[in-house]
């Protein structure tokens, strides 16, 4: 491989992501709890969350939009301002999680950094995802940060072409298949799948990727020796 840039997943990848929204997906689950039952409450929030996406994208406050909207439907509109209010400080504690590193990562980015140009190539709201990197003190090791409204092929040419480098001379590691390893494939950069114990339902797919330029790894570190 003759490879020129290494990018990273930002959630789930460096550190700790989808663990909190499932908490507050509990949380939220609980506090409807008069109305449906947890499964139908939790389906009713996938849905909506899904349906929003093409309008306010990914992240944190796309999300707490889409539980004040699941809320309405859910009551069909009765929910006291309490409740609304309730949602919004769900939202507030989540900006206001602790950034945990996952195993391996610093050392990782540590033994790569000087031997090739590392960026950040993730989802989600411009300024949290900024802000968590910053608090994560992983800035230091990184070229390029790149909050990207999706993860379809078109959104890693426009990178690629940012970086001035070929699809070839790119490799992206994630822990979706869907948004960090298929698109990449397809445009012929090398891709790596660093699974998380639990992914959100809209990233999975149901089928084995097969690839010369794929990789699947058990932890981060095994990027390391891979490359």
């Amino acid at each position: 491989m003759n490879l020129k840039v290494i990018a990273f997943d930002a959630d789930d990848t460096l550190f700790v992501n989808e663990t909190y929204f499932l908490e507050t997906e509990e949380k939220f689950c609980e506090l409807m709890s008069d109305y449906l039952s947890h499964d139908e409450i939790a389906q009713e929030l996938f849905r909506i969350e899904i349906y929003n996406l093409k309008i306010y994208g990914y992240g944190i406050k796309a999300y707490i939009l889409s539980m004040i909207e699941a809320a309405m439907t859910i009551s069909n509109k009765t929910i006291p301002i309490e409740v609304v209010d309730k949602i919004i400080q769900y939202g507030k504690e989540l900006l206001d999680k602790p950034i945990v590193l996952l195993d391996g990562v610093e050392e990782t980015l540590e033994s790569l950094h000087g031997k090739y140009k590392l960026v950040v190539a993730t989802k989600g709201d411009l300024l949290d995802q900024r802000r968590k990197l910053h608090n994560s003190g992983l800035g230091r090791y990184f070229h390029h940060i790149e909050v990207m409204s999706d993860k379809k092929e078109q959104d890693y040419l426009d990178l690629i072409k940012r970086l001035e480098i070929q699809p070839s001379e790119f490799f992206m590691v994630g822990n979706s298949l869907k948004s960090d390893v298929l698109p990449v494939l397809a445009i012929g950069g090398h891709a790596a799948h660093v699974p998380f114990h639990t992914t959100w339902a809209h990233e999975n797919i149901d089928y084995e990727v097969e690839h010369e330029n794929f990789s699947s790894l058990e932890k981060i570190t095994e990027v390391i020796p891979l490359l």
